[in-house]
């Protein structure tokens, strides 16, 4: 009698024999033997129910998620010494960890020959891939200490529960009880980012601005959404009398684009969204291609195939989308009464939408505000002149004046101040909220 890869022994109960439960069921199962020492001689056990006692709530209680469907303990008689023998099967929620470690190395192990080693992080991903299908939403998360602060504030805001059960009926939690991806894409651990970056002119020369959103998605969805509404900016027309503000972006398109973004992502690859702003244009890149059996064409004619069914139920439960299928018909609707029409492109591994800005033009109308036009279109000599002008006026500005003055972000004042600097036009005294600039 010699140990194996599917055999092993211990002389007494110690805490030892979780990681040989462990590595049984991560592997093809296994026996553990209770009162045979290394050499495989039955040397007995004096407290048989004390040991069968601990061994059966040291398998329930230290190991996740729950293997005692697939372990059996019972006493059998060894030249003629009383031993436990502990049964192990093959599960098939692998990996199998220690609930104090996690799924990583630490806590989770295999069999290698006739021990018990760590498995590596390799090993580990192959295991959730076998065990839990092919959607990345449905895999168990590597992560199992996750907390829900944004999503639960979300969903109480929509007056939804946010409990267990419904988390359950959400899907964010597997039969076994571990937290899959979808839990931990709503999660405030959430590792996936999008960053939001807005240009000066319609290359990607100069950066003016750049953001990262991070945690649950429907708090990157909330920041970023805010984000992008403060680059939307209004142009003022004029018809007779009456004075219309007209968005550079359709309101409904923006939204429909970043949800399409959020909800149509391959999480399964690392790397962030990006959303790129810029004078003419927004950007809309999102990581993954169509998926397999779809064409953009029918994509276009409003034929939907989810990546991420779970992900977008959750949305659809919020009400954040009304229908699958929807959102780009929505996006070129916003456009219906332009002649300019959102462009969509689609590669193996990436979807991009482009959004025209409606105000954009080299010349403007003659009927947009004097002040207007030169905030939004000015050259960059017209806004030195009307800071110039503001500074002989009034002896100094702050960076917020020349916000205000222009009708331009902070991003944007900043870079023409500093230039202005720089060019020697002027020069500046303070710090933070009390700096004033000067004519130099």
């Amino acid at each position: 009698m010699v140990e194996t890869k599917k055999v092993e022994y211990k002389r007494e109960y110690t805490d030892d024999i979780k990681y040989t439960v462990i590595a049984f069921a991560n592997s093809e199962g296994g026996k553990l033997y209770i009162g045979i020492d290394d050499s495989g001689k039955a040397t007995g056990l004096n407290s048989i129910d004390d040991v069968m006692l601990k061994t059966t709530n040291l398998i329930r209680d230290a190991i996740r998620p729950d293997i005692t469907l697939f372990t059996d303990c019972k006493l059998e008689k060894i030249d003629e010494k009383d031993v436990i023998t502990v049964t192990v099967q093959r599960g098939t929620a692998r990996p199998y960890y220690l609930a104090s470690k996690g799924i990583r190395p630490a806590g989770v192990y295999v069999r290698q020959g006739a021990s018990s080693v760590p498995a590596s992080e390799a090993a580990i991903l192959k295991m959730i891939k076998e065990t839990s299908g092919e959607s990345y939403e449905q895999e168990r998360s590597l992560n199992q200490t996750l907390t829900f602060t944004y999503a639960a504030s979300y969903f109480s805001k929509k007056h939804i529960d946010f409990g267990a059960p419904q988390m359950r009926s959400l899907r964010l939690i597997s039969e076994d009880g571990t937290y899959n991806n979808l839990a931990l894409l709503l999660s405030d651990q959430c590792p996936h980012s999008l960053k939001i970056a807005v240009f000066q002119g319609s290359s990607k020369s100069l950066f003016l601005d750049r953001r990262e959103f991070t945690g649950s998605l429907l708090q990157q969805l909330d920041e970023a959404s805010a984000y992008i509404a403060l680059n939307n900016r209004l142009r003022a027309e004029f018809q007779g009398l009456d004075r219309i503000d007209k968005y550079a972006y359709p309101p409904e398109a923006l939204r429909e684009a970043l949800l399409n973004m959020l909800v149509h992502r391959e999480y399964g690859i690392n790397g962030p969204a990006l959303i790129s702003i810029f004078d003419d244009r927004m950007e809309f890149v999102n990581i993954g291609g169509l998926v397999q059996g779809m064409t953009l064409e029918d994509v276009l004619l409003g034929i939907s195939a989810l990546r991420n069914k779970n992900l977008a139920d959750v949305f659809y439960r919020l009400h954040l989308i009304e229908a699958y299928g929807t959102g780009l018909l929505k996006i070129k609707e916003g456009y219906a009464d332009s002649d300019l029409e959102p462009h969509i492109e689609a590669t193996g591994n990436a979807f991009k939408i482009t959004l025209f800005n409606l105000n954009f033009t080299d010349k403007p109308k003659s009927y947009l505000c004097a002040r207007e036009s030169q905030a939004v279109y000015g050259s960059k000599a017209t806004k030195e002149k009307m800071v110039m002008e503001a500074i002989a006026k009034h002896g100094s500005v702050s960076r917020k004046d020349i916000q205000d003055l222009l009708g331009i972000s902070q991003a944007t004042a900043i870079v023409l101040l500093r230039s202005m600097l720089v060019e020697g036009k002027l020069k500046k005294e303070g710090t933070g909220r009390f700096q004033r600039y000067f004519k130099n």
